[in-house]
């Protein structure tokens, strides 16, 4: 249709005015920014939607990963003082709002971790929080619910510890030699000595341990098997028991004790012993439970010898240069177990703070000598030769210094006990 027509009969316009005024409205710009932004404003506010949307997104990504990171670190904390990481783990992602099984939550727990470069590793926790997101204006392009999905994997610390040498200064505070093998199962081994070395394995000698962790330097290194690394240079590491100190000991017996085989199991009762305290081979002895002082007294037990007891605590004491110690010799049957409530809770022996650095403890009645619980001779020279390595197990030994000699097997699956931890119980996030 000619508008140039419309535009004459409508208005009643001369034809070159109407030209001219034609060419005019056609050439105008005016308004149509209005008119485009009118035709665009669908798509902006679309694409600001979507943009919101894809926000909520990453935030919930953010937000599920604070979740996986907290969960696995309280797991793998859980697993180190013999809890349930899977539990552990559940409650913490509940805790934040993340129940599993609920509003399509779905908290997974792992151990060993199902992928990454932790798959191998049994003590490696995994936790996958995952939770499928309703689409709003993104259903346009589909719709199915986005998966967001939070993933962590967290190691248990320093929190494990079965053994620590609290000297600092001694070369070496912590000795493996000739063909001794010292196992710790799923937990570490700690030197608070900056000596070089702080820790020595020599000759055909081997350790094994969750993890090594010195104050000074490593010799024989290349021996040593660790899961989670060799550590030297740390901080030194902290008495656990410190701050513990047994009963004042009640009066003293100053009869000696000898126990001879003689087909039955003899029994001792709890109290102060000045007298030395004497199993001889083939001979039993039950301690029955309670705390046992050994006042500048010596406990002897010879190989092939057995001493029994739960509940009981051996403390060492004395005065001047008389100060209680222990020998066990090779082959002893040695089965004590700490006490699990009171002032001595978890402590199997304990030894006074004030004996001589160096004191010599002989504890090496090798895979038949079990003890439940802390060995804390802190100023102690121990050797020491035992533990069978059991699941069920639990020794720790905190000691000045330490000689491990034959084969020795430890682990702390200490909860019923209650044993003090030793090191750090932090795990810490590795994935």
């Amino acid at each position: 249709m000619d508008l140039r027509r419309i535009f004459s009969r409508s208005f009643g316009v001369p034809s070159s005015a109407r030209d001219h005024l034609l060419e005019r409205f056609i050439r105008d710009e005016q308004g149509s920014y209005v008119l485009i932004s009118a035709l665009l404003m669908p798509v902006l506010v679309g694409t600001a939607g979507l943009g919101t949307e894809v926000g909520w997104w990453y935030y919930k990504h953010k937000n599920m990963q604070s979740v996986a990171d907290s969960g696995a670190v309280s797991a793998a904390t859980a697993a180190s003082a013999g809890g349930d990481p899977r539990s552990e783990a559940k409650a913490v992602a509940a805790n934040y709002g993340y129940t599993d099984g609920a509003n399509d939550v779905t908290v997974t727990v792992n151990q060993p971790p199902k992928t990454g470069s932790q798959a191998s590793n049994a003590q490696a926790i995994e936790v996958i929080v995952s939770q499928p997101q309703r689409r709003l204006l993104s259903a346009l392009f589909g719709s199915d619910r986005v998966p967001i999905t939070a993933r962590s994997v967290a190691l248990p610390n320093s929190g494990t510890g079965c053994v620590l040498a609290l000297n600092r200064s001694a070369s070496p505070a912590v000795n493996v030699s000739g063909g001794n093998q010292l196992n710790l199962i799923k937990c570490n081994l700690y030197s608070n000595s900056s000596a070089s070395p702080s820790l020595n394995v020599a000759g055909s000698a081997s350790v094994a341990a969750n993890q090594v962790g010195v104050v000074g330097d490593v010799s024989g290194a290349s021996s040593i098997t660790a899961t989670n690394g060799v550590k030297t240079h740390i901080t030194p590491v902290a008495d656990p028991y410190a701050d513990v100190s047994p009963p004042t000991r009640p009066s003293c017996s100053n009869a000696k004790i000898t126990v001879n085989a003689n087909g039955k199991t003899n029994s001792l009762d709890p109290g102060c012993y000045m007298g030395s305290i004497t199993v001889n081979a083939g001979a039993v002895l039950n301690l029955n439970p309670g705390i046992y002082y050994l006042d500048g007294a010596s406990l002897s037990v010879a190989g092939n010898a057995t001493i029994t007891g739960s509940g009981v605590t051996l403390v060492f004491t004395g005065s001047g240069s008389d100060w209680g110690t222990a020998s066990i010799g090779s082959n002893a049957t040695v089965d004590l177990t700490g006490p699990t409530s009171g002032p001595t809770k978890g402590i199997v022996m304990y030894g006074d703070r004030n004996m001589p650095a160096g004191t010599n403890f002989n504890l090496t009645g090798g895979a038949t000598q079990n003890f439940g619980g802390a060995i804390y001779l802190p100023k102690a020279n121990l050797s020491f030769s035992g533990g069978n390595g059991t699941s069920t197990s639990c020794t720790k030994i905190i000691a000045d210094t330490l000689t491990f000699s034959g084969t020795s097997n430890l682990q702390v699956n200490c909860t019923a006990l209650g044993t003090a931890t030793i090191g750090s119980q932090t795990a810490q996030l590795i994935e």
